[in-house]
C-alpha cells in the first residue's frame, strides 16, 4: 500500500508545512505499533514514509502535532482500515483553531 496526507491550514488558506506526522499500525489485539514518522513538506504534504516499507491490509492511524496550528486541538489522530494494498491511501486532514475533518482522498 501506498500512503500520502496533505495537511490545510483551514484558517489561513495555506498548506502547515514542517508538520510531524506519525504513522502507526494496530496489531490484531488493538495495541499500536509505530512504523514511521515524518515531517510535511513545504506544500503540507508527506509522500514517503521512510522506514515503512510496503504496508500490508491492516488498520493504520496517522497522529498529526497540531499544537502549533490548533489551541484547541494539540493532535489530531486519525485510525483507517486498508483492505485492499494495492491501492493508494491518502489522508488529508483539513485543521482550523476549533475545528477540523478529513476523508478519503485520492
Amino acid at each position: 500500500m501506498s500512503l500520502s496526507t496533505h495537511v490545510l491550514d483551514a484558517a489561513r488558506g495555506l498548506p502547515a508545512p514542517d508538520l510531524a506526522v506519525r504513522l502507526d499500525r494496530r496489531d490484531d489485539a488493538g495495541a499500536w505499533h509505530p512504523l514511521a514518522a515524518a515531517r510535511t513538506d513545504a506544500d503540507g504534504r508527506i509522500k514517503d514514509w521512510p522506514g515503512a516499507g510496503p504496508l500490508p491490509a491492516g488498520t493504520y492511524r496517522l497522529t498529526f502535532d497540531t499544537a502549533g496550528l490548533s489551541d484547541f486541538y494539540p493532535e489530531v489522530a486519525v485510525a483507517f482500515t486498508v483492505a485492499d494494498p494495492a491501492r493508494h491511501h491518502h489522508v488529508p486532514l483539513l485543521l482550523s483553531p476549533f475545528a477540523y475533518s478529513t476523508y478519503r482522498g485520492s
